[in-house]
């Protein structure tokens, strides 16, 4: 009995059933204005006494409502009553507005079906339950009543009187079969009227590739500020382990540098999120700069037991804003790398030249006797040559006999 009743009478017929009740109630302006068109034609002043010229005036009113569903909203709407009402799953339907004339037809007829089965369902809904009614007690009441309502002459056996009942339930079962009928084929319908075009899937796949675009963006970011400031409080600390006895003002050396490269990094990594907001977040400390942070960078590095000798032989200063936050990143992420893996006290080489246009980054250090142990790590490389990419130069990074060198080449004027 469940198996029967479940498909007309079921969660999912009800809500199909109510989203038809919701087309009829957006179907009723439109047969308005159809009534007041139909009525000076057919010479009535009452269209709605008389059944035919109510179709009269919802068929006038279909088109009036397949030109209204042009609205960009339409298709938004229709889609989200059609995924909470009809169980239709959600990458099935398009989400925005409808684009190009195909999309924009296959709203206007989706939403004159929609319209159309609603404005009958629940012209069905609002006539067939009552009649149903009146039919089911009508034995009860001897026919004492029934023949000032219309109803035919045989009513006046007694075996119509004994099967009303039973053309009364007949008739609500009808009623709901075809509501979960019609409910059942817009379900269906609705993929290829409201699915996603082509158009829809390539603007979703574009907004997917900037959302990782931003995510990626944010991951280097927080890569190179957080990971270099990490490795290199990590060999502070330990070089002042080392030290705590021997050498007293190489650990306070140490430890100052500590509370200076937290702090700092406490400002860049405000600063990184602030550029990741729509606007800059005012307050913000601004992003680090080649230009302006290099002197502080190279210090807090050597705090931590790198030995390096950078040479700038270019006008820094002079550089892009984009170019030189950027390549200090690149720099950072290049140290990081060298803290992590040449070892304490290990030589680091940095030459920053500028020539024929193109600023050239070059560091350079020994290779570890043994595989590095520190934790991290692994992302660093490929985090300096998207940097490069994006900027229209190029990274190589890799042994050069018994040294390893990392090379950046980026050109003076490039913008991301």
């Amino acid at each position: 009995m469940r198996a029967f009743t479940r498909p007309l009478f079921g969660r999912r017929a009800r809500l199909r059933w109510i989203h038809l009740i919701l087309g009829g109630a957006l179907a009723m302006p439109y047969v308005l204005v159809g009534a007041i068109v139909v009525g000076p034609v057919a010479g009535s002043t009452d269209v709605f006494s008389s059944f035919p010229l109510q179709l009269s005036s919802f068929a006038v009113g279909l088109p009036l409502a397949a030109v209204t569903s042009l609205f960009p909203l339409t298709r938004p709407l229709e889609s989200a009553a059609v995924r909470w009402l009809c169980g239709v799953e959600a990458d099935r339907l398009a989400d925005g507005p409808a684009r190009g004339r195909a999309a924009k037809g296959r709203t206007a007829l989706w939403f004159t079906l929609h319209l159309a089965f609603g404005g009958i369902l629940a012209g069905m809904s609002l006539a067939v339950p009552p009649f149903a009614a009146v039919l089911i007690v009508m034995p009860l009441t001897a026919g004492a009543w029934h023949n000032r309502l219309g109803f035919p002459e045989v009513f006046d056996h007694p075996w119509a009187m004994a099967l009303a009942p039973v053309a009364g339930v007949a008739s609500l079962l009808a009623l709901a079969g075809c509501a979960a009928g019609a409910g059942a084929l817009l379900a269906r319908w609705a993929p290829a009227l409201l699915g996603p075009t082509p158009e829809d899937r390539l603007a979703a796949a574009e907004a997917r590739a900037a959302d990782l675009a931003v995510r990626n963006r944010l991951a280097r970011e927080l890569h190179d500020c957080v990971g270099h400031a990490l490795s290199a409080v990590t060999l502070q600390a330990s070089a002042a382990r080392r030290v705590l006895d021997a050498d007293p003002e190489f650990t306070r050396e140490a430890l100052a540098a500590i509370e200076e490269t937290t702090r700092r990094t406490v400002g860049e990594l405000d600063a990184v999120l602030g550029l990741l907001r729509d606007g800059d977040a005012p307050g913000t400390a601004p992003a680090p700069t080649l230009a302006a942070d290099l002197d502080d960078l190279l210090r807090r590095t050597r705090a931590g037991g790198l030995k390096v000798t950078a040479t700038v032989g270019a006008p820094l200063q002079a550089l892009p804003p984009v170019l030189s936050r950027e390549a200090y990143r690149i720099v950072q992420e290049g140290l990081s790398n060298a803290l992590k893996h040449a070892g304490d006290g290990a030589e680091v080489t940095l030459r920053v030249e500028l020539s024929d246009g193109r600023l050239e980054l070059t560091m350079e250090n020994p290779l570890p006797s043994a595989p590095a142990t520190r934790p991290g790590g692994g992302h660093g490389l490929p985090g300096i040559e998207s940097r490069a990419r994006v900027l229209g130069g190029t990274a190589h990074a890799g042994p050069a006999g018994d040294t390893w060198r990392l090379r950046v080449r980026l050109p003076a004027r490039a913008t991301p």
